[in-house]
C-alpha cells in the first residue's frame, strides 16, 4: 500500500520485533522502514519472506514502507566490478522481484561497498549524549587495512568481509566504480520498473572521495546528478537523501538545499533521513536535530515546497543517559522534533 503526502516513519532497525511495532504506533508514526533486515537466504531475498514483514507490520496498523539494504556481500562483487558479479546482480534482481511482489514499495540501497566509517561512536555531545564522530586526520594517520577496520559498524557484523585496502596497495578508481554503478543500474533498473518497485541511493557516509583504497562516487551533489542523467526517464530511479550526509558535504547546509530544490521537483526524493552534523568533511559529528549545519524549519518547508510526499525517518541519533542499545530515547526526541515540523508546515501552507 502506497501512502500520500508527508509523514513520519520509524527505523533502522533489522528484526520485526513486536516491541518495535508497539513504540511505532505508541509515538504516532504511520510506518517503518527495515534496515537489511534478518532474512533467510545468502544471495537473495524470497518473496514469502518478505510478505511475513509486510502482514506483522499491517497486524500492528502499519505501513512498511521501504526496506533498506540488502546484505553488502549481495552485491559487492558488482560493486567492484569482480568475477561473479553477473550472478550477484542476477540474484539482486530476483531480490528487487521478490520485493515488488510482496507489496514493498521501494528497496534503499547504496554503492560503499566497504560501508560507513566512523572514527569514533560516543563523542560526547549535547549534555554529554554519544555522538558519531569521524575525522579524516585519524583514518590518514593509519597506514594497512588491519588498522582501519576498527572504524566499520559493528553493529552490522562487517569488519570482516569489508574489501579494504592499505595505503601502499592498489586502489579502485572513481572512474572504475562509475563503470561499475552504470553497469549494475542499467541491469536491475528496468526489473525494479517491472516490479513496481523504487529503488533509492543513499549517499556515501562519510561523503570522502576515498576511504581504504576504494573510491566512492556519491560525496558531492554533482556525482548525483550524473547518475541522474543515466537514467532521467525512469520513475523507478531516484533518492534515499539522507540530510545528514548532504550536511557532511563541504558546504554544508548549502548541499542540502541543492539536493532538495533539484531532485523535489522531479520526483526523485523516496524519502529522507532527517539528521543533522556539526562541522563538515574532513571532521564532522553527529547531534540532535536542531543543533546542527541546517535549519530543519527552512528544510521542512523546502521539502513541502519542492514536491516531496515520501516518508520522513529517524537515522542515527545520539545516545541519550539509561538508553537502549537501539537508541529509543534518542529516536523519540527526533521523531517528536519531526512531528513538530511536519504539523507547523502544514499550517503555514494552508
Amino acid at each position: 500500500m502506497t501512502q500520500q503526502g508527508i509523514r513520519i516513519g520509524v527505523g533502522q532497525f533489522n528484526e520485526l520485533t513486536d516491541e518495535k511495532l508497539r513504540f511505532a504506533k505508541q509515538i504516532g508514526a504511520s510506518g517503518i522502514q527495515m534496515n537489511t533486515p534478518k532474512l533467510p537466504g545468502d544471495a537473495r531475498w524470497e518473496e514469502k519472506d518478505l510478505r511475513a514483514l509486510v502482514d506483522k507490520t499491517r497486524e500492528h496498523g502499519l505501513v512498511l514502507e521501504a526496506i533498506e539494504n540488502v546484505p553488502t556481500h549481495f552485491y559487492h562483487k558488482a560493486m567492484l566490478g569482480l568475477p561473479g558479479r553477473d550472478e550477484q546482480i542476477e540474484n539482486y534482481r530476483a531480490t528487487v522481484r521478490n520485493v515488488g511482489r510482496a507489496g514493498i514499495p521501494i528497496l534503499g540501497f547504496h554503492f560503499m561497498p566497504n560501508s560507513v566509517w566512523r572514527t569514533e561512536r560516543f563523542a560526547p555531545g549535547r549534555g554529554g549524549a554519544g555522538c558519531t564522530k569521524f575525522d579524516m586526520a585519524e583514518v590518514e594517520a593509519k597506514a594497512s587495512k588491519d588498522e582501519w577496520r576498527q572504524y566499520l559498524p559493528t553493529s552490522l557484523g562487517w569488519q570482516e568481509t569489508m574489501p579494504l585496502r592499505g595505503k601502499d596497495e592498489a586502489v579502485v578508481t572513481e572512474e572504475e566504480m562509475w563503470a561499475n554503478y552504470t553497469y549494475f543500474i542499467k541491469a536491475v533498473l528496468p526489473v525494479a520498473e517491472e516490479a513496481g518497485v523504487k529503488l533509492a541511493l543513499h549517499p556515501d557516509d562519510p561523503p570522502v572521495p576515498m576511504l581504504g583504497g576504494v573510491a566512492r562516487l556519491f560525496y558531492k551533489p554533482e556525482n548525483f546528478i550524473r547518475a541522474w542523467e543515466i537514467n532521467p526517464n525512469s520513475d523507478a530511479w531516484g533518492l534515499d537523501l539522507c540530510l545528514g550526509c548532504c550536511s557532511e558535504m563541504p558546504g554544508g547546509a548549502a548541499n542540502v538545499r541543492r539536493m532538495i530544490e533539484f531532485f523535489g521537483p522531479k520526483g526523485r526524493i523516496f524519502y529522507v533521513h532527517f539528521r543533522d552534523v556539526q562541522g563538515t568533511v574532513p571532521n564532522f559529528q553527529e547531534c540532535f536535530i536542531g543543533e546542527g549545519n541546517f535549519d530543519p524549519a527552512e528544510v521542512m518547508f523546502l521539502l513541502q515546497r519542492n514536491g516531496f510526499k515520501g516518508f520522513l525517518l529517524d537515522d542515527h541519533v545520539p545516545h541519550m543517559d539509561d538508553d537502549t542499545e537501539w537508541n529509543h530515547r534518542g529516536r523519540a526526541h527526533a521523531i517528536g522534533y519531526m512531528q513538530g515540523l511536519l504539523r507547523m508546515g502544514e499550517l503555514r501552507a494552508a
